[in-house]
């Protein structure tokens, strides 16, 4: 069976759950490759391709960025055919995928991800984009769940601002109850995927355990119709520059 079924769902909701996305060896080559990658390549990259929230603390590892730059097979997961068939599938036009990312939550960290929508980053015109977001860890409420705000992205792109978060550097201004009342909690299992649309509102609490990291690895993938908004993209560009240099960090 293919992906169709889930369209009718993420038209509507701006997002879906696919259980069991990843087959067991496909998922376990993964995690296999990303602990390679973390291992080997992490120590030698500048500071704007891995994020950390304690750089002295390798264990905090948070977020991961231009992995397909890095490392050859990151590079070429950009063709897997799964990842791309469910996201023609969703997108109902040819697709094409940008480089992978990794994120985490690790334990004993407090940082939220504030809310925001994809596409204020990604600046594309029409909106026809997703982020697949596959779970490497049991997600739960406690170790910092996504949570979507269901129906959000007919609604088109409210206004955000510096979030002073590294990795999620802008967040939604006017937030409200009602976005809250909204909000659907993603509970997800090792191999889960959600997918979102460029334009749907989510956000994530902190990682409250103390023993369980909340790790996931991504990829945007938009239709052959977007196009840049250069302008704005430009905006949103000199807004990161300016917030990594605030912070300190090394961009080579």
């Amino acid at each position: 069976m293919g992906f169709e079924q889930y369209k009718k769902d993420f038209d509507r909701d701006g997002f879906v759950i696919v259980r069991n996305f990843l087959g067991k060896e496909e998922f376990q080559e993964l995690k296999n490759n990303l602990d390679r990658y973390v291992r080997e390549i992490v120590p030698g990259l500048p500071d704007a391709d891995a994020f950390y929230h304690d750089r002295g603390r390798p264990e905090t590892l948070k977020q991961m960025q231009h992995m397909g730059a890095n490392d050859a097979y990151f590079d070429s997961y950009r063709g897997n055919r799964r990842w791309l068939e469910l996201a023609q599938a969703l997108l109902g036009e040819p697709v094409e995928a940008n480089e992978p990312e990794w994120f985490n939550k690790p334990p004993n960290t407090d940082h939220p991800t504030p809310p925001h929508q994809d596409n204020y980053y990604f600046c594309l015109r029409p909106p026809s984009v997703i982020t697949i977001w596959l779970a490497l860890d049991p997600v739960g409420e406690e170790n910092g769940c996504l949570r979507y705000v269901a129906g959000s992205h007919l609604r088109g792109v409210r206004s955000h601002s510096s979030s002073k978060i590294l990795g999620f550097s802008q967040g939604i201004t006017d937030f409200r109850d009602e976005d809250r009342a909204r909000e659907l909690k993603i509970l997800l299992d090792p191999g889960d995927a959600v997918v979102h649309h460029g334009n749907t509102i989510h956000r994530a609490e902190p990682n409250r355990t103390t023993d369980r990291d909340r790790r996931a690895f991504a990829m945007v993938v938009q239709g052959i119709s977007c196009r840049r908004d250069p302008e704005a993209f430009q905006r949103y560009s000199d807004a990161v520059k300016a917030q990594h240099e605030e912070m300190g960090l090394k961009t080579a």
